[in-house]
């Protein structure tokens, strides 16, 4: 005679219960809730889109690409200012740096009104903000270079590494690779000879031009290393699984019509994410984005709200695809005065000067002491030698407006602000940015600010001047990998 069933079925499941292979409360099964992701911002110092996985010929990054191969790449990335600090304050507080009185980069001591003041309107830096949802913040080695145009009653991070926080506690962490600023190291293993790269037609297309742009893509490549030494310690700890990746730039490339400048050069920026599970891998996106997204799209990810509405939208959700225009503005750099203000499509981009009687390259200690191909530019120009595209950065002075079709003109060097076929466009751009001026409380241009800074006075040097500067920078250029030579204008 075979015993009933029933009986067994049932102490076997009392058993498993006892046990606890099962878990339930009022019938239901529990579902576990996921962890707060950790976050991980790595930051390239003044670098755009000279990678391999954005198709730049003749550098090999390697480390980078993998990251953009298991996330998503954006190819309409942008700062909100061509340089560091104001880009960083922004960045720091999801706004526009204008909004936050954060727009005038660096202060000389002496320098009167561009003392740096708190923040308005109760805004916090994100990292407090995450700070009061549990995380643990942490800025780490090798550069800790905050550069930021505000001040603030207590600690930006916390510590020096998610190391040091507690057992099981969420982190962020901001890494800056500083290797990509000017001076850059050659690449002792895997140098780039100058027939494999590819110069913009705004330079001229010389040996020493050349030479300088391969060096950059080779610092580049020894920083894809330290960037593959971080995400391979996340690997090793067990934390990859968990933790939203960013590779971002601050702003653009450190040469000529780069940095400190409106035109892609200077304010486009390579985007990248990684987080498994939640941002499909392969992903390329071409949503206008701007890098104060990622500060929305931080603080939502860590489940934190800022008392203040933010600029930026979340890089994870819809709507930044329906965006139509990135803004970015540039004043003060250094002790050059300058101001200039953009707005930009897909298609067209409207940048307004609004002090157009400065030449573009008028005196900036930095640029003349860090970039040869400047120093090149200037030669070249007072000889006579440069092509009207090169030339007309080089002018005494600016048009007001600059208005370029991007799809036909990438390189920005056909000036249609004038041309009666695009006056719509024109208006219709210019009414778009000076919304957005107004939203963002942009004070423009005082008459005292056009009065100051540095001599206006164009050029800079004699010719003669400028050859000897050019004479001084050319060993630095051709230096081997390896080199121990000194920078010739670096003290």
């Amino acid at each position: 005679m075979k015993k009933d069933p029933e009986p067994l079925k049932i102490l076997f499941v009392l058993c498993l219960l006892s046990l606890g292979v099962f878990s339930c409360s009022s019938g239901e099964k529990k579902e576990e809730q996921p962890s707060p992701p950790n976050i991980v911002w790595i930051m390239l110092e003044d670098w755009g889109y000279q990678l391999s996985c954005y198709g730049e010929p003749g550098i090999h990054t390697p480390n980078i690409d993998k990251v953009a191969a298991e996330g998503v790449r954006y190819t309409r990335s942008f700062a909100t200012a061509p340089v560091c600090s104001p880009s960083r304050s922004a960045m720091m507080t999801g706004f526009h740096q204008n909004y936050i009185s954060a727009h005038q980069h660096r202060t000389r001591k002496g320098e009167s009104g561009f003392s740096k003041a708190p923040l308005p309107h109760g805004i916090k830096p994100f990292t407090q903000l995450l700070q009061e949802k549990g995380y643990f913040t942490c800025f780490m080695k090798p550069a800790r270079k905050t550069d930021l145009n505000f001040t603030y009653d207590g600690d930006i991070y916390e510590g020096g590494d998610w190391g040091e926080r507690e057992e099981g506690q969420p982190f962020f962490a901001q890494v800056t690779f500083g290797g990509t600023h000017r001076r850059w190291k050659r690449d002792t293993l895997d140098p780039i000879a100058i027939d494999e790269v590819v110069l913009p037609p705004y330079y001229p297309q010389t040996d020493l031009a050349k030479r300088d742009w391969a060096n950059g893509l080779e610092a580049a490549q020894i920083v894809d290393r330290q960037v593959g030494e971080l995400l391979d310690r996340l690997e090793s700890e067990g934390l990859a699984g968990n933790t939203l990746v960013f590779i971002i730039g601050d702003n653009g490339r450190c040469m000529p019509r780069g940095k400190q400048f409106l035109y892609d050069g200077g304010i486009q920026v390579p985007i990248i994410a990684r987080w498994p599970g939640n941002i499909k891998a392969g992903t390329v996106s071409d949503a206008m984005v701007m890098t104060i997204d990622i500060t929305k799209t931080i603080l939502d990810v860590a489940g934190a709200q800022s008392a203040h509405p933010l600029h930026g939208q979340n890089l994870l959700e819809d709507e930044v695809n329906n965006r139509q225009y990135i803004f970015a503005a540039r004043d003060k750099m250094d002790s050059t005065h300058d101001a200039m203000r953009t707005i930009r499509s897909a298609k067209y981009k409207l940048i307004h000067n609004l002090m157009p009687e400065r030449a573009y390259c008028q005196f900036n200690s930095y640029k003349e002491e860090n970039y040869p191909v400047l120093a090149q530019l200037n030669v070249m120009n007072l000889k006579g030698e440069l092509t009207p595209g090169q030339a007309g950065f080089m002018a005494s002075g600016k048009p007001e407006y600059e208005l370029y079709d991007l799809e036909n003109d990438p390189y920005e060097m056909k000036n249609l602000a004038d041309n009666e076929e695009l006056a719509n466009v024109k208006q219709e751009l210019l009414t778009e940015l000076n919304k957005w001026r107004k939203r963002i409380n942009d004070q423009g241009v005082s008459p005292e600010f056009r009065n100051g800074g540095w001599p206006p006075d164009y050029p800079t040097r004699t010719l003669e001047e400028w050859e000897a500067h050019l004479k001084g920078f050319e060993p630095w250029v051709f230096r081997e990998p390896g080199s121990k030579m000194k920078h010739p204008y670096h003290k």
